[in-house]
């Protein structure tokens, strides 16, 4: 409550020392106050990989992530970024390469679940269990339980869902693809030996 009060201050202070509106003001800060898109609260959709308090939608796999079903709560809508507190600690979203194809509301719809996906992750198959566990996909995994392992594939390489390969990154030298066989379910994953490494879960022996 104190934080919130000090930010309400900032605000008026602004508003007067510069002589600009309270929209303004929150612009100056990277929030829109005009925004009218509903402040969502519920439970993140799948592992978010995060450097320092950021995530983008390209969720680069070699990055550590928040894991799927945590706490998440939107305070507010910026340019091109979402304003959060996962787990009670604050972070921003940034939808950074994916704008021309889906809007920051819809961005934010997908990512923040009303229901603990959790409960899900619990009745997959061991090994596929596994693979969430670690960030990882493996061959045999539904298009459900990729999102949850791995996240959405950008939208700008990957424009729709329907799409028969998927088009990820484990970091900004490292894609791979995720190709689909006609059941559903991954049928390959395409890449260098590296970042299959990396990415592909394969039991420990």
């Amino acid at each position: 409550m104190k934080n919130i009060n000090k930010f309400n201050a900032a605000i008026a202070a602004l508003t007067v020392l510069l002589g600009i509106s309270q929209a303004q003001a929150f612009d100056f800060f990277g929030l829109n106050k005009t925004n009218e898109a509903p402040l969502l609260e519920g439970f993140t959709c799948c592992n978010l990989h995060y450097e320092g308090d950021w995530i983008s939608d390209s969720n680069f796999g070699a990055l550590p992530f928040i894991p799927a079903g945590s706490r998440i709560k939107l305070k507010g809508y910026g340019r091109h970024r979402l304003h959060v507190d996962i787990d009670d600690k604050p972070m921003r979203i940034g939808l950074d390469y994916g704008r021309a194809q889906e809007t920051l509301e819809q961005f934010a719809e997908k990512l923040i679940l009303a229901e603990d996906p959790k409960a899900k992750i619990a009745k997959y198959p061991a090994e596929v269990r596994d693979a969430i566990r670690f960030g990882q996909v493996v061959t045999g995994m539904t298009q459900e339980q990729t999102i949850i392992a791995v996240g959405y594939p950008q939208r700008d390489e990957t424009v729709s869902l329907e799409a028969s390969v998927w088009n990820y990154w484990a970091s900004s030298f490292e894609p791979y693809r995720v190709i689909w066989g006609k059941n559903g379910r991954i049928k390959e994953i395409a890449t260098d030996s590296a970042t299959h490494a990396r990415m592909v879960y394969r039991k420990a022996e």
